[in-house]
């Protein structure tokens, strides 16, 4: 089961890398296939991404499905 902090660390960190790859909301939901508002229900903590978009997302900013998900500070 999910806990609320676990949402929290992703959205966190889904919102952090996005930063600091210079990236808006718009250009990584075109980038990744989902729709806008689809990806922004991940950043703000209101839907945890599937297995295999924790996967997307870890390729997309080749970092860890562990750091996305918050168990480690290591980006890779």
């Amino acid at each position: 089961m999910w806990r609320g902090n676990t949402m929290k660390i992703i959205a966190e960190r889904l919102k952090i890398l996005r930063q600091q790859h210079g990236k808006s909301q718009a250009m990584v939901a075109s980038d990744l296939g989902f729709s806008e508002s689809n990806y922004q229900l991940y950043e703000y903590g209101k839907r945890i991404p599937a297995a295999k978009n924790l996967i997307q997302f870890a390729d997309y900013y080749n970092v860890t499905t562990d750091y996305i998900l918050g168990r480690t500070d290591k980006q890779n």
